[in-house]
């Protein structure tokens, strides 16, 4: 692989703590918590009641007029949003850009199952001929990463990854591989998704990976806390743009880090569960570490992917203290944010690397709320409960998802 350098210059994200980067960063700071009751849908007849919900969210003035809103998946307007925040904070000027050079990687762990589910219904109450001619580029997940393309004139490399909660930094990490190969100069790469929806909700309850803390959403999300009793839904959309160091530098681009490294394996364990020892998301970290050319030791911050789910975070810890030994006894902070945010599935990676990025920028490390009793088997320093300043140079970003997929990504702090 080529020694260009990758670097972040742009970040957007729509959230359940916040609509803009500052408003986001400033909630996880405070310990904030976005869960809440559902309120976009009747939840009488399901067990679980609560998720994340991006709340005050109008997609209209984000597509040029109300149609093209109208014709779009919630997850794609949600994409698009976070795409322009990225794409105007980066400074970058579409005009003046080769657009053979510029490519989009903006995927979803699920897609349009808004769509999905209410032509069905359509299909089912009415006729076949009343269904939506949109149905299909509705709901298909790559519709967001070639819309957002469209909209700017961007011809350059444009995929996505499908691979669960992990979608997100499979995205940027393969968009980071796709500069450094010199296929092109600048990469707008993250996840967007939107499932709390009936089907989302029923079929994540029914598998009994759902915290049924109704009567207490606040405090429902609880990586690392003895009590946890499984993960809370969440909804958003984080993406990134990324750039080549040298074009990044001749525009006079703000930057915020340096993309450093990336790690990508599998469990081939199980349908749903993580490896009991940690051991593929060893592997991802170990190769994230080794793109890098860093040891464990530079590495100040993890945000894990830590769901808050029994099985989940024990795996999580045996994989850190495999890759980082006694590091973790000295100094390595290791947080969750979706304590705050829920899980936001296929957006979770794009997200919280834009909260480890923030943290390099602000040198402090954001906090897992909720954390009452921690459990004695996460024998890491999970920053509990409340922010705090630290030295932050190097940070990794951990997504794993359903079918075993592992995803890590490596930041650094920028030195020319």
């Amino acid at each position: 692989m080529s020694e260009r350098r990758v670097v972040v210059t742009g970040i957007g994200v729509l959230t359940p703590i916040g609509n803009t980067l500052e408003d986001f960063w400033k909630n996880i700071l405070a310990g904030k918590s976005g869960i809440r009751r559902i309120q976009s849908m009747d939840t009488t007849n399901y067990d679980c009641k609560i998720a994340g919900e991006v709340v005050d969210f109008d997609p209209t003035p984000w597509f040029n007029n109300h149609k093209e809103a109208r014709r779009a998946d919630r997850f794609f307007q949600l994409a698009m949003a976070a795409s322009k925040m990225a794409v105007k904070d980066s400074g970058l000027n579409p005009d003046s850009e080769d657009p053979h050079r510029v490519g989009t990687m903006v995927g979803s762990g699920i897609g349009g199952l808004s769509t999905i589910e209410t032509q069905y219904q359509v299909l089912l109450e009415k006729h076949p001929s009343r269904v939506s001619p949109f149905l299909i580029p509705m709901m298909i997940t790559n519709i967001a990463s070639g819309m957002i393309a469209g909209e700017y004139g961007f011809m350059g490399p444009n995929m996505v990854i499908v691979t669960a909660c992990a979608t997100s930094n499979n995205n940027v990490g393969e968009a980071w591989r796709i500069i450094k190969f010199g296929d092109a100069d600048v990469m707008v790469a993250g996840g967007a998704e939107a499932s709390i929806r009936p089907c989302g909700l029923a079929g994540f309850g029914n598998m009994k990976a759902l915290s049924m803390r109704n009567d207490d959403p606040e405090r429902a999300s609880r990586p690392f806390d003895r009590d946890r009793d499984g993960f809370v839904m969440g909804e958003g959309a984080g993406v990134v743009v990324l750039e080549e160091l040298e074009h990044a530098k001749r525009r006079g681009a703000h930057i915020y880090c340096e993309l450093a490294g990336y790690g990508a394996t599998a469990d081939a364990y199980h349908l749903t569960a993580p490896h009991p020892e940690g051991l593929g998301a060893m592997k991802c970290m170990e190769m994230a570490l080794r793109h890098a050319k860093l040891t464990t030791t530079d590495i100040d911050y993890i945000n894990a992917h830590a769901t808050s789910t029994p099985v989940g975070d024990i795996c999580e810890t045996k994989a850190i203290k495999r890759t980082f030994g006694d590091h973790c006894k000295n100094g390595l902070l290791v947080s969750s944010t979706k304590s705050m945010t829920g899980h936001l599935l296929g957006a979770a990676g794009g997200v919280e690397l834009a909260a480890s990025i923030m943290a390099i920028r602000d040198q402090v490390a954001p906090p897992t709320i909720n954390v009452e009793n921690q459990d004695p088997d996460v024998d890491l320093d999970v920053v509990a409960n409340t922010a705090r300043p630290a030295k932050i140079k190097a940070a990794l970003s951990n997504s794993f998802g359903f079918g075993g997929h592992n995803a890590a990504v490596l930041v650094k702090k920028f030195e020319d």
